[in-house]
């Protein structure tokens, strides 16, 4: 038995190194840690069949349109996504004329009529879409929630940071070649 609760203590102080590694404070550190974060920069953004909130199918790439975009995968009871959404509505303030805000609800612990209620009294004043069968948590490999990916206006990611903090408005003006400074 006690063999069993050494090994058991591994494996979960294991998952804990695991999950830490994962929750970087922010974009910088997302993208200068050993670990990768999400796909790497270049890369090409792939598709995945998401819903609409009406449970319609749509790929996640016509929702995201040609332009650049800013992907967010989110959830209503992820503490990280609601610190970080004072960033992501400067976004859409800022840019929302230049850039397609999407938030992706990730399927774990949530339903779409979950999801519809939070728009509802929210009205972020950007696009929604539930991943049911996580088919884009698994192209984007966001292994979390409050992961956000940029993508530029050829379709190719540009950076993913994780966590509340990530200097979203600032790293959006760096993509968009924006010098003005936030207002």
């Amino acid at each position: 038995m006690r063999a069993l609760h050494k090994s058991s203590g591994a494996a979960l102080w294991a998952v804990f190194i695991f999950a830490a590694g994962l929750a970087a404070p922010d974009r910088a550190a997302a993208q200068e840690g050993d670990a990768q974060l999400g796909l790497p920069p270049g890369t090409t953004a792939p598709d995945a069949q998401v819903e609409d909130l009406d449970g319609n199918e749509v790929s996640l790439l016509e929702v995201v349109g040609g332009g650049p975009a800013l992907i967010e995968f989110w959830a209503s009871w992820c503490e990280q996504c609601e610190l970080l959404q004072p960033e992501i509505d400067a976004v859409q303030e800022r840019f929302g004329e230049k850039i397609k805000v999407v938030a992706v609800a990730v399927a774990v612990s949530q339903s779409v009529r979950r999801v519809r209620r939070h728009v509802d009294r929210h009205d972020p004043g950007y696009t929604f879409v539930y991943d049911a069968k996580g088919e884009a948590v698994r192209a984007y490999e966001a292994l979390t929630t409050s992961i956000v990916v940029l993508v530029d206006g050829e379709g190719r990611i540009v950076s993913t940071g994780v966590g509340p903090k990530q200097g979203l408005v600032e790293a959006v003006e760096g993509m968009l070649g924006d010098g003005a400074t936030p207002g």
